[in-house]
């Protein structure tokens, strides 16, 4: 049986869209009775979907409530309910350019006020990102989240359900910077990172349309992000070697400082990478892969990095390699493809963790920085190619880096007897 035509008035919301109410006459219920639907179809590309009501009636019911310009006392209230139920989705689908039915039903199906809740638009990036396997940046919207509430809570007194966009001004976040630098203690960086997130939620509600921009908190004359300072996170050249000579005291030491040097000879690879590697990524000598960073964000203009491997490198592949060399298979044993991603991105967290607090542990004892960590693989990298020689442009692409500028807040800057040498040289003219 067809779906039934009955149907009062079709509302049309550009060429493409059409919204009406259904009764799907296909199989009736138990009752007899049909249930009533709201219908949604495209032109292009030609879809139609077909959503639940609460309602379920019989042919004879929907003529007398819907079909019907005067319908008799008794059937008003659901007819009232019914064209609640049409506006909504017209209202919804109208806010959507391009119109989508997967942004179509999450606007849909929510309770009133979710669009302007901070704490909402929160959940939907999360759910989007861990659905998308983006484990760590959807842990970075946690923390942001929960930071949040915490300082709600510290600010109110109470436990907060929601808050609304508009709430959130300039003054409002001076206040939420302060309480996170002087009453939590957290670092500027971390400051900074849970601010970047909090904008990047402003940004997609703005272009979701969800709210206006004139309530834009962020930017000129605004509120803005706390600037990070540029603390040096690359060691010099004799700092290196001392590294390098180190003589590790455990076991555990000598692992975390090969896989630091593994990572500063492969131009600064850092560990999610390295332990996402498959034999299939070494190719003639050379490692050929995609950054997990960029996988999702680049899209556009994903672009591999290659890595020309040296023998110190190849050293550690042999040391500490898989026995299974199948094309496949993962070149380290840091993660396991019987677990699912959640498990391998807190293996890559430990294992970075592992190798952080280890490599530091040897440092101290060289009598060295206590900051060092994996990062400082990847800048000491920039660093020591740049000091040698190789150009910005060289070590952009090594680093994969889309902006010359990021690039350059990776460099340490020249040592002081290269600046003195540059200066005695001026006049060999």
């Amino acid at each position: 049986m067809q779906i039934s035509t009955f149907v009062l008035q079709t509302i049309q919301m550009d060429t493409n869209v059409f919204i009406s109410i259904y009764l799907d006459t296909r199989r009736s219920k138990a009752n007899n009775k049909y249930p009533v639907k709201l219908r949604v179809f495209t032109k292009t590309p030609r879809k139609q979907k077909l959503y639940p009501t609460v309602f379920e009636l019989t042919e004879n019911e929907f003529k007398s409530i819907w079909l019907t310009q005067r319908p008799r006392e008794e059937y008003k209230e659901s007819r009232l309910k019914l064209q609640a139920i049409e506006n909504k989705a017209n209202e919804t689908a109208n806010k959507l350019n391009p119109f989508s039915f997967e942004n179509f039903e999450s606007k849909l199906y929510r309770k009133n006020g979710d669009g302007g809740n901070v704490f909402y638009q929160y959940e939907v990036i999360i759910k989007k990102l861990k659905a998308n396997k983006q484990i760590g940046t959807a842990s970075n919207y946690e923390l942001s989240l929960k930071s949040l509430k915490n300082f709600i809570k510290y600010d109110k007194g109470r436990e907060a359900i929601k808050i609304h966009f508009i709430e959130i001004t300039p003054n409002w976040l001076a206040k939420y910077e302060s309480y996170m630098i002087n009453t939590m203690k957290r670092s500027r960086t971390t400051v900074s990172m849970y601010l970047r997130v909090l904008r990047t939620i402003f940004n997609n509600a703005i272009n979701d349309k969800e709210i206006e921009s004139e309530i834009y908190p962020f930017g000129k004359r605004k509120y803005q992000l706390p600037a990070q300072k540029n603390v040096k996170k690359s060691l010099s050249k004799s700092e290196l070697k001392i590294l390098f000579d180190a003589q590790p005291r455990t076991m555990e030491q000598q692992r975390a400082k090969d896989f630091w040097f593994f990572s500063y000879n492969c131009n600064g690879m850092n560990i999610k990478d390295i332990a996402l590697l498959r034999f299939e990524n070494i190719q003639q000598e050379k490692i050929i892969f995609y950054r997990a960073k960029t996988i999702n964000t680049g899209k556009t203009d994903l672009r591999p990095v290659t890595i020309y491997l040296n023998s110190f490198a190849k050293s550690i592949i042999e040391k500490y390699g898989n026995k299974n060399k199948k094309p496949k298979a993962l070149v380290f044993p840091i993660i396991s493809d019987e677990e699912d991603e959640i498990m391998n991105f807190k293996k890559i967290k430990n294992f970075t963790r592992f190798v952080n607090q280890n490599i530091k542990a040897l440092s101290i004892a060289e009598r060295m920085t206590a900051e060092i960590s994996t990062y400082w693989a990847r800048h000491s990298f920039t660093t020591t190619a740049i000091r040698n020689g190789a150009s910005m442009e060289f070590v952009s692409e090594a680093l994969n880096h889309r902006d010359m500028k990021t690039t350059q807040g990776y460099f340490g800057g020249f040592e002081d007897e290269s600046k003195k040498e540059i200066m005695d040289k001026l006049m060999n003219f």
